[in-house]
């Protein structure tokens, strides 16, 4: 059986990703091969995020998305508020009444996802 350790993102730029990713997240950067790849670590999960360098962003939405649970108590603007303002770009609110998510673009345009606590 193997374990989930680490989730990766290509990118132009990894540590500035990885920086950006690092502050959202409370995580640290743990490691740095030249610019060509960074690690995150994310408090509390046992999971890295790893920051690929390519040349060329792959066109297209992506396949795979981070999804991220609020377990705050500020509600859903309070959260679309603080992610704008960190330089996400908010790309819409999705689902019911029953649950709810927000999508949102990093600043390098990968798609993630913020929803209702569950």
């Amino acid at each position: 059986m193997v374990k989930l350790g680490m989730i990766t993102i290509d990118t132009t730029d990894p540590r500035e990703l990885a920086t950006w990713w690092a502050g959202r997240l409370g995580g640290q950067l743990i490691d740095q091969y030249d610019g060509w790849f960074c690690m995150v670590t994310i408090p509390n999960t046992g999971l890295n995020l790893g920051f690929q360098k390519i040349e060329q962003p792959t066109p297209g939405k992506n396949r795979i998305h981070l999804d991220f649970s609020d377990a705050g108590a500020g509600g859903r603007e309070q959260v679309i508020a603080e992610w704008i303002a960190a330089g996400a770009t908010h790309l819409g609110t999705r689902g019911d009444e029953n649950f709810a998510w927000d999508t949102f673009a990093d600043p390098h345009g990968n798609e993630f996802c913020v929803s209702d606590p569950h």
